[in-house]
């Protein structure tokens, strides 16, 4: 195993500084959510032609930004264990071929020649890995690894982020849908929720590879649709298209990408909560659905009687209130620390309490029964949106 380098300061106009997007990083990283900072740089980097990550190496990838936080423009080594790799898997020879993907695949992006010319600059991501050797049939251990110089370049110099989620990104079963949930994200915190791209750059930035679907008919079937599908069922926002055409041949493609209302974000939380295992199956609603008894109680009464008898059971906000516990009748300033917290962050400068009085209303009774992971993230999504749909208070 390698010893961590000493910590070294980026080079350029702004070395010793924190990038904005590291900051953001390490506030998230605080809080212990499963949200977490892809800075923009990262996300818009495209393939070198005829190159592309698989699935497994996309996660890989995000969760070794995840893990390298606000520490991922340093020169310093990272450290991730293999068993949050796996996933269930067993064995560990899949992280070793994943790894070495990684190490093998190129980006690309337009620099300049030493000639002052127009050129394109190839690289790779991963500089150097440490995967510790398993001794007497163990299934302990760890990874360790540098970004390139490049990719630490590209993290220091990005001024945007994509705000990603982690169950989000780990649920996705196609590697266009995590690209396309990426591209969203960003837009999205760029408040430029339309990306207009032709069809070079399309498959550039999805990584499909020359010779795959080059009938836009599939591509459309196999690429788009299926993204739109996860996307919609898995983040915070949902995913559109207009194609452009010249003639018969569609030559640009038009994204808009729309935050979720509150009611939409809750049926996103409670389903990253649930098992994988049928999830094409609730998204295409094939679940065979439960007859309900005629003389059964209405569920509308039923989420009433609940609604009230949790309010009566509720202690004042001036009495000690757990962390998420429930959400504060009051100023959040002082009933709720931690859900003004979150509001402050990506409420985009908005008052936290005004925020906080349109996700009452919005919620109404249902809010009554949210507690835990399930409201911070219900709360965290609505912040979000109102952001999204105001933009910037004037």
């Amino acid at each position: 195993m390698a010893d961590p380098k000493p910590t070294t300061q980026a080079e350029g106009d702004d070395a010793g500084v924190t990038p904005r997007a590291m900051k953001v990083a390490a506030t998230l990283a605080r809080k212990g959510g499963d949200e977490f900072v892809k800075p923009g740089k990262l996300v818009e980097v495209r393939f070198v032609k005829g190159q592309s990550l698989s699935l497994a190496a996309s996660r890989l990838l995000a969760l070794m930004i995840l893990t390298a936080g606000a520490d991922a423009w340093q020169e310093v080594t990272h450290k991730l264990r293999k068993a949050d790799i796996r996933r269930g898997h067993k064995g560990n020879e899949r992280i070793v071929d994943t790894l070495e993907e990684l190490h093998r695949t190129l980006f690309a992006e337009d620099d300049k020649s030493w000639r002052g010319n127009r050129a394109t600059k190839r690289f790779s991501l991963i500089q150097a890995s440490w995967e510790e050797v398993e001794e007497q049939g163990r299934e302990t251990g760890w990874i360790e690894w540098e970004f390139t110089p490049d990719a630490r370049r590209l993290i220091q110099e990005s001024q945007s982020y994509a705000v990603m989620n982690r169950q989000a990104v780990l649920g996705f079963r196609s590697a266009y849908s995590l690209k396309l949930y990426e591209e969203g994200a960003l837009r999205l915190h760029r408040r430029q929720p339309v990306w207009k791209v032709d069809m070079v750059g399309l498959r550039a930035a999805l990584g499909i590879e020359p010779e795959k679907y080059k009938d836009f008919a599939q591509l459309r079937r196999k690429v788009l649709t299926v993204a739109k599908a996860e996307i919609d069922q898995l983040a915070h926002f949902t995913v559109e298209w207009d194609e452009i055409r010249q003639g018969r041949a569609v030559v640009e493609i038009v994204f808009r990408f729309a935050p979720k209302d509150a009611p939409a974000q809750l049926q996103t939380v409670d389903e990253l909560a649930k098992h994988s295992a049928g999830r094409r199956a609730r998204r295409d609603d094939s679940v065979e659905a439960i007859v309900e008894d005629e003389n059964a109680v209405p569920h509308e009464k039923v989420e009433a009687l609940l609604a009230q008898a949790s309010a009566s059971l509720a202690a004042p906000d001036r009495k000690p209130r757990g962390k998420f516990e429930s959400f504060p009748s009051g100023s959040l300033r002082y009933g709720g620390p931690e859900f003004y917290e979150i509001g402050r962050l990506h409420g985009g400068g908005w008052d936290v309490d005004q925020i906080a009085d349109s996700f009452r209303s919005e919620m109404g009774e249902r809010l009554r029964l949210l507690r835990g992971i399930k409201l911070e993230r219900s709360w965290t999504g609505y912040c979000q949106s109102f952001f999204s749909r105001r933009g910037r208070p004037s």
